[in-house]
């Protein structure tokens, strides 16, 4: 491998890391100055005709992604070697698989907080057209500054089927894999859901959704939805996080939530917020008095009208009964409720 690309323009300093797929190592742009993330693919990738095709295309639309929480891809092209290169933004922070290895679980606050980055990440590609289809701990990315990123639109669909036939490779992501993804059914945005949801589950518990031992084993434990409640695990995680990421982890597509997006706004228990019933305003309580004093005097104006022309007319050298003393009048509504009051207990006997 030389220690430059594109004539020169990469030069290669150190390695970042390096998977079943390919290499990543630090460089430099010395054309803008700057530091850049180059991935080099494996080899045998690299010979496979139909992948390098199918990889060229989807780095191309990648590279039209422009989000604060994706990684921007910046170029593409092939080494003097033959091999194809990915130039990345570089990221000076650390994947959330070193800080959960670091930390074990995390606060439920910051673990929905660094989803919901990703969902809006996601969000972004999956509105250009562009499925993920690996999302994991390995390919989110946590800059220093708290701001994280989504990695490696565009190398993802082409290694997709020749990772499920490299039992090294497919375990370090099986667990995070959809069931139709893992059956080879047709993969949409919504796989990206479950496997973000797969991701919180670790962020939140400090362990994946699912142990297994091979796609088999993956298969059944889906088959029987036999995921040990969050709650177990790490007492304490709030119910719409806990209800949202068990959502974004159902078997059925449908069940899931519609979008990213919509995952996002359950994490933030946002989903709701349009049914709440709104409170009153302040000023509601001076109507009601207002409306129960009208109220108390036409009930006492009724009884004094009554009251007034009970037995008709009077019998002869008989005194008619004395006129009804009117309410006296309030200051305040409150005052005038109690004066119909009153005037009720007195004129009611």
């Amino acid at each position: 491998m030389s220690a430059a690309l594109a004539g020169g323009r990469y030069r290669l300093e150190r390695p970042l890391g390096h998977g079943g797929m390919a290499t990543v190592h630090l460089a430099r742009d010395t054309e803008l100055d700057r530091l850049v993330a180059v991935k080099l693919l494996a080899e045998d990738l690299d010979r496979d005709e139909t992948f390098r095709t199918r990889f060229l295309r989807e780095a191309r639309l990648a590279a039209r992604l422009s989000h604060p929480n994706v990684v921007k891809v910046y170029d593409v092209g092939e080494s003097d070697d033959g091999r194809r290169y990915i130039v990345m933004e570089h990221v000076d922070g650390a994947s959330l698989a070193e800080v959960v290895a670091d930390r074990g679980r995390l606060a439920p606050d910051e673990a929905a907080a660094l989803a919901i980055q990703a969902c809006h990440g996601l969000a972004h590609a999956h509105a250009h057209g562009l499925v993920h289809r690996d999302v994991k701990p390995q390919n989110l990315l946590l800059r220093e500054d708290g701001t994280l990123k989504v990695a490696d639109f565009g190398i993802a669909r082409g290694a997709e089927a020749r990772a499920l036939t490299q039992a090294g490779t497919v375990l370090g992501t099986a667990a995070y894999l959809s069931p139709e993804q893992a059956a080879g059914e047709e993969v949409t945005s919504a796989a990206d859901v479950y496997s973000l949801g797969a991701v919180l589950y670790e962020l939140l518990t400090g362990r994946p959704p699912y142990e297994l031992v091979s796609l088999t084993d993956l298969a059944e434990k889906q088959a029987a939805g036999a995921i040990t409640p969050i709650g177990e695990l790490a007492p304490g995680v709030p119910p719409h996080i806990e209800n949202a990421v068990l959502r974004s982890l159902a078997r059925d597509p449908a069940s899931r939530p519609p979008s990213a997006e919509a995952f996002a706004d359950e994490l933030a228990e946002r989903a709701t917020a349009p049914t709440l019933v709104a409170r009153p305003p302040r000023r509601s309580r001076r109507t009601l008095f207002l409306a129960l004093a009208a109220a108390l005097l036409l009930a006492a104006v009724l009884l004094g009208v009554a009251l007034a022309t009970r037995g008709g007319a009077s019998p002869p050298g008989q005194q008619r009964p004395p006129m009804v003393a009117p309410i006296a009048r309030g200051a305040t509504p409150q005052e005038q409720a109690r004066n119909v009051a009153a005037w009720l207990r007195r004129h009611s006997r």
